[in-house]
């Protein structure tokens, strides 16, 4: 009977539409059998990883933990599962990481404490508890869960919960403590799993955005095209709350996807969403590879690109004005190694000269 409950919960987790990633250490591998053996676990877990000694731990953490089995532990699994989760799930999807360690006594009846600290991340809601793994994971994906989890009212111990704004929410991106937020606002039916990314600050969004993600999309061939604005930007003060809000609302009249991100170098990007393609201006190709961005030299230009072309990514180039003649790929001396990098869209595909300070100073802003 407990393993039909059991089986029926998983089931309901499984045809709900959130995705996790999993950080399990110690005395979870049988809730993990739980949800990999009932069919559909590919629609819910992304990724599961079992940090069983302490020196996986440690690396997984990037830190050595005070505890290994507590609750900070717990919720520091479940905040790396989370934003590895943004980055594997498909766009639009409710996100989930699931942080577990346990201590389990196992040679014979009360020796040693039986500890375990589990805790949930959602984009809106963390949860720190010590009840039954799959119960947790039901709860985190808004289904029901009815079996009995043989744990009596004492040992089931402290339980918090915490609701997250969009304000703190963009507060955490901001902080690093979140890689990225997507604003899930196309209209369309996203069924890839690349990305075709347009960075910039969007201030305003215009009419030449949409045209060039469009065309930039149209000889990709295949992919979902999105916009990507950086809450931090290299030169200049982050962003504010106020105008990321403010920025994000236009991409939602446009009905397009939007990320906010947190990192403004397009090799940091590339680690972020591996496998993309960027599109970006000639100008900005100049940039990228001139050595002078990279401490003035040419060869860690060229090992800083590279490291891009192995994520996958390539960057797809319109011609823009560079210091006031028009230029298209072909014009700029690409280094051979990353030339494949680079793909071109013709000046009869688009050409459109208008920039967003031309219309800020318009628009006398």
């Amino acid at each position: 009977m407990a393993d039909a409950c059991i089986r029926a919960v998983v089931e309901s987790i499984h045809s709900s539409p959130t995705q996790a990633v999993l950080y399990l250490a110690g005395g979870a591998s049988l809730a993990l059998g739980w949800l990999t053996s009932v069919p559909g676990a590919s629609n819910t877990v992304l990724e599961s990883v079992v940090p069983y000694s302490r020196m996986s731990m440690i690396q997984l953490l990037a830190k050595i933990p005070d505890q290994y089995c507590s609750q900070q532990t717990a919720d520091d699994l479940a905040l790396l599962a989370y934003n590895r989760a943004l980055r594997l799930s498909s766009p639009g999807s409710p996100v989930l990481g699931v942080g577990f360690t346990g201590s389990l006594a196992t040679t014979r009846p009360k020796l040693g404490d039986h500890r375990f600290h589990l805790s949930t991340r959602t984009s809106d809601r963390s949860w720190a508890s010590t009840v039954t793994l799959s119960k947790a994971i039901a709860n985190a994906c808004k289904v029901p869960s009815t079996f009995d989890s043989e744990l009596t009212e004492s040992d089931v111990v402290d339980e918090c919960e915490r609701f997250f704004t969009e304000d703190q929410e963009l507060e955490q991106l901001i902080n690093g403590q979140i890689c990225f937020k997507i604003y899930p606002f196309s209209r369309d039916t996203l069924n890839e799993d690349r990305k075709i990314i347009l960075s910039g600050a969007f201030n305003p969004l215009h009419d030449g955005h949409l045209k060039l993600l469009e065309v930039a999309t149209s000889i990709c061939g295949n992919g979902y095209p999105c916009f990507e604005l950086s809450a931090i930007n290299a030169d200049k003060p982050p962003l504010s709350i106020s105008q990321i809000k403010d920025r994000v609302m236009q991409f939602e009249k446009a009905g397009k996807i939007v990320i906010i991100s947190n990192q403004p170098y397009f090799y940091k990007k590339a680690e972020l969403f591996p496998g993309s393609a960027f599109v970006i201006g000639a100008d900005t190709a100049v940039r990228l590879i001139n050595p002078k961005y990279y401490d003035g030299s040419y060869d860690k230009m060229v090992e800083t690109l590279t490291g891009c072309k192995r994520t996958g990514c390539t960057f797809i180039v319109a011609g823009r004005n560079v210091d006031g003649s028009f230029k298209v790929l072909e014009d700029l001396e690409i280094p051979e190694v990353l030339r494949e990098m680079f793909v071109s869209i013709p000046a009869e595909r688009f050409r459109m000269d208008v920039s967003s300070t031309e219309i800020r100073k318009s628009r006398g802003m």
